[in-house]
């Protein structure tokens, strides 16, 4: 029989550890889905989410679906930021990674939690790539840091 995952076992971060990347799992509801089903404006807002958390842009990727939806990427210099919409939902799902320490994901989150007109929104923030003593990738799997 295992042993119930409890907060205490789940969020372990080391807070002096190295990790090579923070990756924020996004989730947005109650959207306007206006903006979730107009290409351009979600291509513009993660854009903008990009440079408003300090991301240098190196290509972008966008997808409108029929009859409604957009699913894209913007690559940055520091990993990238992916959304794929339901607007017939009012829902966006959105990854947000950014690797080393010139990037906050989270600022992102903020700023697209706004431009979306989300009324509710979460994220878990996971740590990817935890350095080891001899500066090593540790082959430990990823750390939750954060679940709101």
């Amino acid at each position: 029989m295992t042993k119930p995952m409890t907060v205490v076992d789940t969020y372990h971060v080391d807070p002096n550890a190295k990790y090579l990347g923070q990756h924020v799992l996004a989730e947005f509801f109650e959207c306007d889905p206006n903006i979730l089903n107009n290409s351009q404006l979600v291509e513009s807002l993660m854009i903008d989410a990009a440079l408003e958390c300090g991301a240098t842009i190196v290509q972008k990727c966008f997808h409108m679906f029929s009859p409604h939806g957009v699913s894209g990427v913007v690559i940055i210099s520091e990993s990238h930021l992916a959304i794929h919409t339901w607007p017939e939902l009012g829902y966006a799902a959105v990854d947000l990674f950014t690797c080393g320490d010139k990037c906050d994901p989270k600022v992102a989150y903020e700023f697209l939690k706004n431009a979306f007109h989300s009324t509710k929104a979460s994220f878990s923030e996971l740590k990817r790539g935890k350095i080891d003593s001899a500066s090593h990738v540790s082959e430990t799997p990823f750390e939750i840091a954060n679940q709101f």
